[in-house]
């Protein structure tokens, strides 16, 4: 009886692994599907400029204040943290360049990608969400409206514009906050602060976290859009959709950032 409940166990835990492999292939399909649809769409000459600005305005201009606060205390952390290892080997005008190269390659593009995540990705899941389970996309369709060029293409445009400018704004503010530090508690001179920090930061630095940022964008819309176009169930299925589409854009990112920081490694 023992060898037949563990044979029975087996069996189901097999058939649960299958099951879950094939919904974690079928996912995977589904996003590429859409990621490639959107590609081909964002050439189309038919684009909306207008939801293309409203769009930026809300992926942009309405993160700024989380990102400048984020990022700004980032830098003043990092520094503070640094000082002490620092201080003990005598090494402190070497903060200036620590802050500036884990910022720009990083914490910069890292950072601001989850925010955007956090805050966008789920305010495009909420919004498509809402449209699917009330018909809304299957409107657009009977008026001969393609959904992924009408609602997709302006929000992909958006993010892969906009998360960049974020990032430059986040690495800005991120040494900002390190060289308040470094000149105000740690007095060090003003002009030895600025030539440690350009002497460490390489325009490769600065075109990593770009890079990064662009890939990043790319994440958190294929997947908010994916989520939301396939919300099912209602008010409950959006908030469910929104969950999934917050956590695995966020551990897309993480993920995405260990392979080009590993691959940039590498080609240096």
């Amino acid at each position: 009886m023992k060898f037949r409940s563990m044979k029975r166990y087996s069996k189901k835990t097999s058939v649960y692994f299958q099951q879950r492999s094939k919904m974690f292939f079928v996912y995977i399909g589904g996003v590429l599907v859409l990621l490639g649809k959107t590609v081909f769409w964002v050439f189309s000459p038919r684009v909306r400029k207008w939801q293309i600005l409203e769009q930026m305005n809300k992926v942009g201009v309405a993160s700024f204040p989380i990102v400048f606060l984020i990022s700004f205390f980032t830098g003043v952390v990092l520094a503070l943290q640094s000082a002490y290892q620092m201080q003990k080997m005598s090494s402190e005008m070497y903060i200036a360049s620590l802050v500036a190269v884990s910022i720009a390659r990083e914490l910069g593009p890292v950072l601001t990608a989850l925010i955007v995540a956090g805050r966008c990705g789920a305010a495009i899941t909420a919004e498509l969400g809402t449209m699917r389970v009330t018909e809304q996309i299957e409107a657009l369709e009977t008026l001969s409206a393609n959904p992924v060029h009408y609602l997709v293409v302006p929000r992909f445009i958006a993010l892969i514009v906009m998360v960049p400018l974020l990032t430059i704004c986040a690495d800005f503010f991120g040494m900002l906050g390190g060289y308040l530090v470094g000149v105000g508690k740690l007095h060090i001179t003003h002009s030895m602060y600025l030539r440690m920090t350009f002497e460490a930061l390489a325009i490769k630095d600065v075109m990593t976290g770009l890079i990064k940022s662009v890939v990043f964008a790319t994440i958190i819309c294929t997947i908010a859009c994916f989520e939301g176009m396939n919300a099912l169930g209602g008010a409950e299925g959006v908030g469910k959709s929104t969950t999934s589409s917050v956590v695995r854009s966020f551990i897309l990112i993480i993920v995405a950032d260990c392979f080009f920081t590993a691959l940039f490694y590498f080609i240096r």
